[in-house]
């Protein structure tokens, strides 16, 4: 029987966990198994073909891993089950003896994993026993980059240009999940990025595991890329997600300030404002230079949105370090904090780092970030109300409020207006909604 036969009117669930590279990589392997005639199955419709797109950045995410295949499993019984990710990837037996999973593979093979549900499927139907394809201990390079652009919906989009890293963090096991750093080329990218605009996106967000360091594969820098994406026609918003501070130049800066197409908005780790701690984790630069780049964004940019991520809890980690980062993440002038708890991982680093924090501890210096980020976000949207700045509004239900963001990730709210839906308007923002968690709408300009 042709493979297209086979899977023609299939139907097929999928779930992901973890980052929004995860979540573009899943939108592409839909789009690939939607070619063969299978079908995303309804809300509560038992599907025959589950795809679960994993992490592993924590315990705690490798536990949601565990949970939701499971949950998959009992939810679609007979299903052909297939889990992917980072969680696969390292540890890939563990899964593979889970019943009911028919197909594991890692991130190594996420590239040729259509190929391998094709022919596993093929060869043993829904009842194939579980193929090991990711077996974790593989030091072969990986040299493929898969490209992925998530569809999810008509307003944002998220497209991969960069995959793996090259740092080696103490903490982090995403080198060995991922591999080395690697870039689709920026020719391919634009055509990608032509493709959304030609289905009607507005935004895309540029997204990978260390984006600042593309180029390794291609021999061309990420600034040659934005510039490039900057004159794709009928693209009216870019968005930079997660840059490290050390990759992230006055160069870039001022070009994304420059710009009529790349927003006021920066997403940078800094982990620990503590530079001993930054040493233990061998990141790749110290409180002065990260403090310098928030400065310089300010200065060019005096609005822009500016994330940040914090670890707390990492080994080595005494609280008068964390006193010492704590101090300095609260100087500093950005806009929010994204805390996570350190989480030990096997074959990491850290696990030689003397003086462990408590679990105890750990929630409690959370709290205290946390609580920083919070008084940093207010006062930013307080600073924003009276001005007027372009909003991409998105599709709201019937009766439901509409919802969209500022040039500069301002959360708007405003009356429910089908003819705003994916349309860009001039906004004067007003006082806080009724939740708390946005801006009102004041006055709709134009659009």
């Amino acid at each position: 029987m042709a493979i297209q036969n086979l899977l023609q009117g299939k139907t097929a669930t999928y779930f992901t966990l973890g980052c929004k590279l995860n979540f573009a990589e899943t939108a592409s392997i839909a789009q690939r198994l939607q070619q063969y005639g299978v079908r995303k199955a309804n809300k509560g419709e038992v599907a025959d073909i589950c795809i679960v797109n994993t992490c592993s950045v924590t315990e705690v995410a490798d536990h949601k891993c565990r949970q939701s295949i499971h949950r998959l499993i009992k939810q679609n019984p007979g299903a052909y089950v297939v889990v992917t990710g980072c969680y696969a990837e390292l540890k890939p037996q563990e899964i593979a003896s889970t019943p009911g999973v028919s197909l594991v593979v890692g991130t190594k093979d996420k590239g040729s994993l259509i190929d391998k549900i094709l022919e596993n499927f093929t060869s043993h139907g829904h009842a194939g026993k579980p193929i090991d394809t990711a077996t974790g201990n593989d030091s072969k390079p990986v040299k493929q980059f898969f490209p992925s652009c998530s569809r999810g919906d008509r307003t944002r989009y998220f497209l991969k240009v960069q995959d793996g890293c090259n740092y080696f963090c103490t903490y982090c096991t995403i080198p060995f999940a991922r591999g080395r750093s690697r870039n689709g080329s920026i020719a391919s990218l634009i055509e990608q990025a032509q493709e959304v605009a030609a289905e009607g996106g507005k935004e895309i967000v540029i997204t990978g595991v260390n984006i600042g360091d593309f180029g390794r594969s291609t021999g061309e820098t990420f600034l040659d890329l934005i510039r490039a994406l900057d004159k794709v026609d009928g693209i009216e918003r870019y968005r930079i997600s997660s840059i490290e501070p050390n990759l992230l130049t006055e160069e870039i800066i001022d070009f994304c300030a420059g710009s009529r197409h790349f927003m006021p908005h920066f997403h940078i780790p800094l982990q620990s404002g503590s530079d001993r701690v930054l040493q233990l984790m061998h990141r790749h630069y110290d409180t002065t230079l990260f403090r310098s780049r928030i400065d310089y964004i300010r200065n060019v940019m005096p609005d822009a949105f500016i994330g940040v991520d914090v670890i707390v809890g990492t080994r080595g980690e005494t609280q008068e370090l964390f006193d010492e980062s704590l101090q300095f993440i609260d100087s500093l002038p950005i806009t929010q904090l994204h805390v996570f708890s350190y989480s030990e991982r096997p074959g990491t680093k850290a696990l030689e780092i003397p003086h462990t924090v408590t679990p105890q501890e750990k929630h409690e210096r959370s709290q205290q970030i946390i609580s920083i980020s919070e008084r940093k976000l207010k006062t930013f949207y307080q600073s924003q109300i009276g001005s007027i700045r372009p909003v991409l509004f998105e599709h709201a239900p019937k009766g439901k409020p509409m919802h969209g963001f500022t040039d500069n990730y301002i959360r708007v709210e405003t009356q429910n207006d089908f003819k705003m839906d994916n349309k860009i308007a001039n906004v004067k923002l007003g006082k806080f909604n009724t939740k708390g968690d946005a801006l009102e709408a004041t006055e709709i300009l134009a659009f």
